[in-house]
């Protein structure tokens, strides 16, 4: 005779919480597990191209910053090309540039920030031309499904103008959500770019 089914009530969803550093960035959230930390180091020393640093905040709501955030980056190379066997130009790649990154936001301000090449401009789909621009993967806590979004420069005004993802966007008003802004100090190229998780000015997040 056949049994009854059981049903069980659905899993409650969680989200990143506190644990998230201590498995993707342990370093950083002081446990000396790795003695290299696989991600901490973008572009490496033998990248060419312009050396700019990324700053910035993630803001929640409420207009207070999000401390606990982990970021992943993942760019091209200053000639636009990715260090992936997807792209076929990856054996010209630098020795040591893997175009790949973990970051986190400070715990005490929730400043995020870290070092690079600027990319060039990128091959899309159909051949057609990206802007030179960075991925961003965000997680923290209170965020159930990782957000994705760009990251493209404010300096690279013609190039903006004809990419295909932010000319997807309608209101191009919230084209600016995803544009850094360049300043210099001491010299050297540094671009902010803060991330708005809802409310006014929200940043455009992509469904990839």
């Amino acid at each position: 005779m056949p049994q009854p089914l059981t049903y069980f009530k659905e899993t409650a969803s969680q989200t990143a919480g506190p644990y998230v550093h201590i498995g993707l960035a342990p370093g950083a959230a002081g446990f000396k597990i790795f003695e290299t930390e696989l991600g901490t180091d973008i572009a490496g020393p033998n990248a060419a191209g312009e050396r700019i640093r990324v700053e910035g905040t993630v803001i929640d709501g409420a207009g207070a910053p999000v401390k606990d955030v982990l970021i992943e980056v993942w760019q091209a190379n200053a000639a636009g090309v990715y260090a992936s066997p997807a792209d076929l130009r990856a054996e010209g790649v630098e020795d040591g540039f893997r175009g790949w990154g973990r970051i986190i936001s400070d715990f005490d301000t929730g400043l995020f920030a870290f070092d690079t090449v600027k990319p060039g401009v990128v091959s899309g789909r159909n051949a057609r031309p990206m802007a030179p621009h960075l991925n961003l993967w965000i997680v923290a806590r209170g965020i159930n499904i990782g957000l994705n979004t760009r990251m493209y420069f404010d300096d690279e005004t013609e190039a903006n103008d004809k990419d295909p993802v932010l000319n997807l966007i309608e209101q191009k008003n919230r084209r600016g959500t995803l544009i850094a802004r360049r300043e210099l100090r001491d010299g050297s190229p540094v671009y902010r770019f803060d991330i708005r998780l809802q409310g006014e000015n929200e940043t455009v997040f992509l469904d990839i």
